[in-house]
């Protein structure tokens, strides 16, 4: 069969795959979003706070649910991103907390989950925004489609690297480069013209730097070790994977599983995950998610690396095999 042939179907074949590839990825957990143990605090008094607890149960493992002996002890693990929000039993009746900026559809789901069980029991529910979203992005639409401008970039700059063949030393600095000048623009963008954004400014580039370098330096160090066929893998787990998977709109605990669990473990989930805590949170849990940043970081380079000394130990090595067959016929 002529190559060209091959071609055609190779054409006719993949391209459907990977088109079902793209929409399982991202139209199964946007379809099957739904608490799943997802964090809640219980407050008040014990017997009342048994209640509320046995009453949140019949949700069948919507809830993890945590006591804290009074609202103040609730408010501290919501900032602290502990739980998403807490149930407040108070003499004037239940109190929800929650926190919009740790995901609004989470706190729009609690304010109707609560709602609707305090009303089948004849009571009101007061909602109460410990840590609000900011007001002019309240549903956070910024920060949701932040996730899919970033890995582009983060996968065109591996690419680029590749494909201009900088190597070594070269390669990494063009990467730190790179993802440091994307970071400072996100943050202009996000930060000081939408103001979708809170807490410092350095610190929020900070954040969208390491997490574009997070991608890039994958993309980059796959390629360095497998050729160019590392770009197509480095990018489709960025895309297929980390995008849909991240939990940008909802909350990794409202993903289908393993879904949530593989998104915070991929830079674009984990990248999301610090910069909440870190513009919102005065950085509180955001250590996990560092730490994934930068071990993605540090192994994509350490690639990157050790590509560039492979191949130039067998460009070494093929000049001296080749002397070595001149040397034997002369």
């Amino acid at each position: 069969m002529p190559s060209r042939n091959r071609h055609v179907i190779a054409v006719v074949v993949l391209v459907p795959v990977l088109a079902a590839l793209a929409l399982w990825a991202f139209a199964w957990p946007a379809s099957r979003i739904a608490p799943r143990d997802l964090p809640l605090g219980v407050a008040g008094p014990p017997a009342a706070a048994a209640q509320v607890e046995k009453q949140l149960e019949r949700h069948e493992g919507a809830f993890e649910i945590h006591r804290y002996a009074d609202e103040a002890a609730a408010r501290d693990a919501i900032e602290d991103r502990s739980v998403y929000g807490a149930v407040v039993v108070t003499p004037q009746g239940p109190e929800l907390l929650t926190a919009s900026a740790a995901g609004p559809a989470v706190a729009q789901f609690l304010q109707q989950a609560v709602g609707q069980q305090a009303a089948a029991g004849g009571a009101q529910v007061k909602t109460v925004d410990v840590v609000p979203a900011p007001a002019s992005d309240p549903r956070g639409a910024v920060l949701n489609a932040a996730a899919l401008p970033l890995a582009l970039a983060g996968i065109a700059a591996g690419a680029l690297v590749t494909l201009l063949g900088l190597r070594g030393i070269r390669a990494g600095l063009a990467l730190l480069g790179a993802s440091a000048l994307v970071g400072m623009v996100a943050a202009g963008i996000a930060h000081s013209w939408l103001d979708a954004l809170g807490g410092d400014w350095w610190a929020a580039a900070g954040v969208l730097g390491l997490c574009t370098l997070a991608m890039a330096s994958a993309v980059a160090g796959l390629a360095a070790l497998l050729g160019t066929a590392g770009i197509g893998i480095g990018a489709a787990t960025v895309m297929l994977l980390g995008n849909p998977f991240s939990g940008a709109t909802s909350a990794p605990q409202m993903l289908p599983e393993p879904a949530g669990a593989i998104g915070q473990w991929l830079p674009p989930g984990a990248g999301t995950t610090l910069l909440r805590s870190v513009s919102f949170f005065d950085g509180a849990a955001a250590t996990g998610p560092a730490l994934t940043l930068a071990w993605w970081t540090v192994l994509g380079l350490g690639a990157v690396l050790l590509g560039s000394s492979l191949k130039a130990r067998k460009a070494g090595a093929e000049p001296a095999a080749g002397h070595r067959e001149f040397s034997a016929v002369g």
